[in-house]
């Protein structure tokens, strides 16, 4: 048993916490490995239903609006059956998802498939929700930051290998000229059996529960929007994941681009796993300093960096274009783990409803995708990079501002 008093983790045993984030790992590695395919299913379904760039963005706005609608429905239910509970009620709830694309395929409807994705994405949202503040909250609140770093690489392996898996499954099925829905049937079904193999095996792991106790640290009766420094972190993680996101869901079509590499849709499917792995790679690095520097010294010097590389991607041509902007994965690397371990320090017996809003504002990759599907579509997927630009200038002022914040709510709860 772990039990947290306010936000300071006790654990009766090293091995049974160090088993409990092994076992986080895999859930990581799962919702990375799902959101990742985004990337290639956006392109693909383009294809089979002819449609514009702000339409094919309809699948990042179903999936990463489900966030919004689920994440506060999740807090709650966290509070009443617990982290391992939770974590296998969003296990089955992506399965269900995955298992819509068939009949979705069948049918040739795209709305279909945009409601299973928003299923799809309900699920991973609890499983954010329930694993992100378990790791958190599972050792001491100083090295919160880098646990996170070491859990979301391990999300980055997974959105390395998603884009991998499916080209192979995806795209190789059918010709480029004969594009067809149905090859998305079989990736999804397998996704959905594996889904529910890891909620059978989850039902019978010995995790340590995490529990709070009675402090005088936050007033419970708080609402949640009374933390500026939360507040601010969920603005911080919109703005974040709307950039990411964005970034990577045009990734495939600017490839293709004649005047950037001039791709193929497969050879460009397979190009998107070096911006995931850029990201793995930068989370395993922020996982080492961040125990050695200030995360919010990091956090702003990832924004910086990904500001210029972006400014060069839309100012440039061929290869340089193109490794810019995959070079951005990189130092997006830190930045989730980072904002939502500031958001969410000293809340308490708040965490779970303030990870509920930090998991509510992964909306923003529902809505700056679509705005810069709209920009695509009245100028070009080149100069729409400009919108992830002005996320990464809230965040870095976010990032230099976060201690400010803290002194604020110590202040504020003495």
């Amino acid at each position: 048993m772990a039990a947290i008093p306010g936000s300071t983790p006790v654990t009766s045993k090293g091995n049974a916490s160090h088993f409990a984030f092994a076992a986080m790992t895999t859930l990581f590695f799962i919702w990375g490995f799902i959101t990742a395919l985004n990337d290639i299913l956006i392109p693909h379904l383009k294809a089979s239903f002819s449609l514009n760039y702000t339409q094919a963005m309809l699948v990042q706005f179903c999936f990463f609006g489900a966030y919004f609608v689920v994440s506060p429905f999740a807090g709650k239910l966290l509070e009443k059956i617990g982290y391992l509970r939770g974590i296998i009620t969003g296990l089955c709830t992506i399965a269900a998802g995955c298992a819509m694309f068939y009949p979705a395929a069948e049918l040739g409807i795209y709305a279909i498939f945009l409601l299973g994705l928003f299923v799809l994405a309900a699920g991973v949202a609890t499983l954010q929700v329930s694993a992100n503040p378990y790791v958190a909250i599972l050792g001491p609140e100083k090295t919160a930051a880098s646990r996170l770093n070491l859990a979301q690489a391990i999300n980055s392996l997974g959105h390395t290998v998603g884009p991998l898996f499916g080209a192979a499954l995806i795209f190789s099925s059918v010709a480029e000229t004969e594009v067809d829905a149905k090859s998305v049937q079989l990736p999804y079904l397998l996704l959905a059996g594996v889904m529910l193999i890891t909620a059978f095996t989850f039902k019978f792991l010995k995790l340590p529960e995490i529990t709070h106790e009675e402090t005088n640290t936050v007033n419970t009766k708080q609402s949640v929007w009374q933390h500026k420094g939360l507040v601010l972190g969920a603005l911080a993680i919109f703005l974040y994941v709307g950039a990411e996101v964005s970034i990577g869901s045009f990734l495939v079509n600017y490839f293709a681009d004649p005047r950037i590499a001039g791709l193929s849709q497969q050879d460009a499917s397979t190009m998107v796993s070096y911006y995931w792995g850029g990201a793995m790679v930068g989370r395993f690095v922020g996982a080492a300093l961040t125990r050695y520097i200030k995360p919010a010294y990091v956090l702003a010097g990832n924004a910086v960096m990904a500001i210029l590389l972006l400014i060069t991607t839309t100012q440039t041509t061929g290869a340089v274009a193109m490794w810019s902007v995959i070079a951005v994965g990189f130092f997006n690397s830190i930045m989730f783990p980072t904002i939502f371990s500031l958001a969410i320090r000293g809340l308490g017996e708040l965490t779970s409803r303030g990870s509920g809003l930090l998991c509510q504002a992964i909306v923003g990759g529902a809505i700056l995708p679509m705005i810069q599907g709209v920009v695509a579509d009245i100028s070009t997927v080149q100069l729409s990079y400009f919108v992830p630009v002005l996320a990464y200038v809230y965040i870095g002022w976010y990032a230099l501002n976060s201690s400010r914040f803290a002194r604020q709510e110590q202040g504020d709860n003495k």
